[in-house]
Parts: structure tokens; sequence; C-alpha cells
């Protein structure tokens, strides 16, 4: 792994403040200019203008109602949109999202004109948010919202200036948020009020070092893979792996496990900027390939389908850490491919909006109605429980019914209908805003609701 060395990492944290700063004076002034924060629609807003500024209401509304929650939220879209950008550039991975070629930031300017965008970093981050699974949302008012021409530009020379190496290094997505939020968590912890919700990822949020990550990891799953395959190539690369005199894992042999490593999942329940899920993702694919037989691609999109899951309270910890997982498949397979959309969910999405409103979503069916009645209960207080919701354990309380747990309606049955909840056009954007995070909720919901058996946490 290749480590932010010190001096470009007090780099990447002055240019990810200063980042911060525009962007938030950018949302403001744009929010300010749509009138989000008035009662009353400015009158000379047109269509689109009148729409973007709904769904920027709903989406407020759903992350908790302060008008502060939509700054930040829309701020950090606005950056990540345009940092996620240079790092697929500087790393030979950035793709027109219909034709596949590669493209460069140079190029991504010359097609600015044509396709209705202000300058090649706006193409840029259009394409990076097009060709990255199920982490970006263009349908997201907070990614729709457009800066004025000084503001985009400022933010745009904040990444711009960047050295290059910083978006070789593995580790600087990590430092990424933590810096982001450095300011905000002295804000908290100085005011000494009690912690909870939003204020929850400011002050909890610590990014692990590598050394430590490799340490945990290769003396639990590396130890089990070694005590079955002792003569492996893989043994001899866990540096942090500790034997006994008879040369057995210190750690122990980890009978419980299962013995193929097609059947072990590893979990991350806090998984923050996704730095266990990425070591864990190129051990376990090397030994599916190994045990297995798998090309590098095979391999790894048996890992991304099957064996590691990650949930975090934070939505744009989760948006890293699905990026990170695809930059290192990408970096580590054959480049750039369509990849398996990653099992990581946010668990912190709060269910705000009216219950009347969850269940207007989906079509009548007593048995999904109920599903969403209780998932808005489990789920009210998310952005402070996370991943401490226990589904399982609230359906076994719950009185009967028609449907005895959350689990008699299969994911698959509810996840389209929020879906097309989500896409479907019309001018209440509260219900496209509403559907994206309920989808969302449900996918955390069925992580969460998984057997501890099937997880190995790490």
């Amino acid at each position: 792994m290749r480590a932010l060395p010190n001096d470009l990492r007090r780099q990447l944290e002055s240019a990810v403040l200063e980042g911060r700063h525009a962007a938030e004076a950018g949302v403001r002034a744009a929010l300010s200019s749509l009138g989000v924060a008035e009662r009353e629609k400015p009158a000379h807003l047109d269509d689109l203008q009148a729409r973007l500024r709904r769904g920027l209401r709903a989406k407020q509304r759903q992350l908790g109602g302060e008008f502060e929650l939509l700054v930040w939220d829309a701020a950090y879209e606005q950056w990540h949109r345009l940092l996620f950008a240079r790092f697929l550039s500087e790393n030979g991975l950035l793709r027109h999202p219909i034709f596949g070629a590669p493209v460069t930031l140079a190029e991504c300017d010359e097609l600015a004109v044509d396709l209705g965008e202000p300058d090649g970093w706006s193409v840029a981050a259009r394409f990076a948010a097009q060709i990255l699974p199920g982490i970006f949302r263009l349908d997201d008012p907070c990614v729709q919202l457009q800066l004025a021409p000084e503001h985009r530009v400022a933010l745009e020379k904040i990444v711009a200036e960047l050295p290059g190496e910083v978006f070789e290094a593995d580790d600087s997505l990590g430092w990424v948020y933590q810096y982001w939020q450095s300011e905000r968590k002295n804000q908290i912890n100085a005011s000494e009020v009690k912690v909870g919700g939003a204020d929850l990822g400011p002050v909890t949020q610590l990014f692990t070092e590598n050394y430590m990550v490799r340490f945990l990891l290769e003396n639990s799953l590396g130890a089990w893979w070694a005590a079955r395959h002792p003569d492996s190539p893989l043994v001899k690369e866990f540096e942090f792996l500790r034997f006994n005199h008879d040369g057995r894992p210190a750690v122990g042999s980890f009978d419980g496990w299962p013995d193929a490593v097609a059947e072990v999942t590893v979990m991350d329940p806090c998984c923050g900027s996704g730095h266990f899920l990425i070591e864990a993702f190129g051990m376990l694919w090397r030994m599916r390939a190994e045990e297995e037989g798998f090309d590098t691609v095979e391999a790894q999109n048996a890992v991304l389908r099957d064996n590691l899951f990650g949930l975090e309270l934070d939505q744009r910890c989760v948006q890293i850490a699905m990026f990170a997982i695809a930059l290192t498949a990408w970096k580590q397979g054959e480049g750039w491919r369509k990849l398996p959309i990653p099992n990581i969910a946010c668990s912190g999405i709060p269910a705000k909006a009216p219950l009347d409103q969850w269940k207007a979503l989906v079509d009548g069916d007593k048995r999904i109605v109920q599903a969403m009645e209780r998932l808005h209960t489990l789920f009210r207080d998310a952005d402070t429980l996370g991943s401490l919701i226990d589904p399982r354990r609230a359906a076994e309380m719950a009185n009967a019914g028609l449907q005895k747990s959350v689990w008699d309606v299969d994911f698959d049955e509810v996840a389209p209908q929020l879906e097309k909840a989500a896409a479907r056009e019309t001018d209440d954007q509260a219900t496209a805003v509403l559907g994206a995070d309920a989808a969302g909720i449900v996918r955390a919901a069925q992580l969460l609701s998984t057997p501890l058996h099937k997880y190995h946490h790490v």
C-alpha cells in the first residue's frame, strides 16, 4: 500500500478545509438565489428552477429540517464529484459513460459546449457520477444544484492544484473525510452538548492507519487462511501475522469459520471510509482466485457479490467507501469495467417524513404497507442508532398480524416500488427524495437483519 507522505498529507488537509469553505459559500449563494429558505417561491424562478427548489426543500426536510444540514450535504456533493473525477483521471479510469472510452480532463473541456456544461471539470464530474456504481444519484437535488461561475471556478481551482501524487496514494480518501469534518468536530466538542444525530459523524469518525488495519485483518482473516493453506504464497505477504513456535497462527485457526473462502463473509458495521473493507477485499479476491481458480475479474466480482459487506452511519462515508472499493478493484484488476454494486449501505438514514407519506410510496399490498410501517418505526432515530438497529429483534417483539416480521416481505418486492417512486416524473419532488431514502433504508435493513453467524466481524 502506498501511504500518503506527511508533507502531502498536510497539503491535502489544507485543500480539503479550503474546499469545504468554498463549497459551502457557493452552495449558500445558490440556495439563496433559489429562495430555498424562504416560505414563498421567488417570482423570478422558471419551471426548472422551481422544480429544483421543491426538491431541495424536500431534501432539507428529510435531513431533519435544518437549513445548515442541507448546506453541508450539498457542499459535500459538489466537492466530492470534482474530487472523485480527479481520482479517476489521475489513475486513467475516467470514462465516457456512453462510449466507454477513456477521456482526459483536456478532452472533457472540448466536450463541454456540446454537453451543455460550463467547463471540462463539470463534464468530468458528470462522467464520474455516471460511471460510478450506485454512488451518486444524478437526480439528487444537491447534485443538480449549480453554483455561480465564481464559486464553481474557485472550487475547481482547489481540486486542480492538488499534487497528482495525492491521487495515487491508497489512503488519501480516508484522510479526506477526516479533514472535511475536522472543524465541525472541534465546534461540537467545544459546545459540550450531548452528541447525537448529524453530530455523531464528525465527532466519532477517525481514520485508522494502514498498519493497524493490516494487523487486525492479517491476524483474523489471514490467520484463518494460513491455518487451512499453510503453503499458500499469500501467507508470506501477511507481514503482521504472528505465529507460535510450532508454526501455527498465534491467534488460533478459527475452527468455527467455514472451510471455503466462498462461504466467508466480512461485515464492517461501522465502515467509515472503507479502509478495512479495502484491505479485506484485496485479501479475499486473491484467496478466491487461488482456491477456486478464478481469474482476477471473476474473483473480484465474486467477492463484491458474496463476501464483503459494510454499514455506516454517515451517508457521505458510504459514498467514499463505495468509491474506494471501486477504485481499488479497477487498480488491482484490469482497469475500468462495470462492477457489481458493493454491498455497502447507510444505516443512519432517519425516517423523518410522516408515516402516511411513506405508505404512499408503495401500492396497496397490505404486507408491503405493514413492512413500510415497521421500517418507519425502526429507522426513526437511525441517525443516532445506526448499526445498533436490530430489525429481527424488533420483529420478534412486534404484535402478531398479517405480517409477523418485516422479513415476511422479500426485499425484492419492496425495492422496485421504491426505486420507481424515486424515479417518478412528478412535480412532487418530495416523492422522489423520499423514495430514494426509503430504498436506502430498506437496503440497510436487509444487511442489518442478516443473522450474525453469517458475518465474521472485523
